[in-house]
């Protein structure tokens, strides 16, 4: 009789603490969940923080490197069903001979770059099949650019914008040769990619 109470017990037991370990991981999951979404809501803020920066002086800034751009649209978006060609961009900037698409992150990435090389061929490629021979730039902005993103934006021919106290400052590619995304640029970054899934 001894054994059946002991097992009981044992039983009840083992039954509070699974009722316990099982209430605890729903609280901690709760509690994950409250991370994330806090976590989140701060980089949206950070993001409208670079936005507040850049976008009111960025036609300002690039006229003083000298290019002139009259026109800024921003979240300009290209959807060319006909031809299986869809984009956006944060801030698409133009004049009639050129034209810059600006991507902003809050923490920019080899990844951020990688996808703006891929969307400036888009750009020319719709470009192309519309006639437009004007030359496409492209610029990354980033609240946080740490340096080896710094390096390889500017080495694939990128402006880079990034905070400097209470406004911005734009470098530009290195060796000031502006990149023109043409079909040698597309073979190029796809060798870039090539490269980076490989050593992945």
């Amino acid at each position: 009789m001894e054994n059946r109470e002991i097992q009981k017990e044992t039983d009840r037991i083992v039954q509070e603490t699974a009722s316990e370990i099982k209430e605890s991981q729903q609280e901690s999951y709760r509690y994950l969940r409250e991370i994330d979404k806090r976590f989140g809501d701060f980089t949206n803020r950070f993001g409208e923080v670079v936005d507040y920066m850049i976008a009111p002086n960025l036609q300002d800034k690039f006229y003083g490197m000298g290019l002139d751009f009259q026109e800024a649209c921003p979240n300009y978006k290209v959807r060319s069903k006909k031809n299986n060609i869809y984009f956006q961009v944060d801030v698409y900037l133009t004049n009639g001979d050129t034209a810059m698409l600006v991507e902003k992150k809050s923490k920019l990435t080899i990844g951020d770059i990688n996808e703006h090389i891929l969307r400036l061929e888009k750009m020319r490629r719709y470009a192309d099949l519309r006639g437009d021979k004007r030359t496409f730039l492209g610029a990354v902005a980033g609240g946080v650019i740490e340096p080896d993103e710094r390096e390889y934006a500017l080495s694939n021919g990128f402006y880079l914008i990034e905070p400097s106290g209470e406004t911005f400052n734009i470098t530009p590619p290195y060796n000031k040769l502006d990149i023109i995304f043409s079909a040698s640029v597309l073979f190029a970054s796809i060798i870039i990619l090539l490269r980076c899934v490989n050593t992945s």
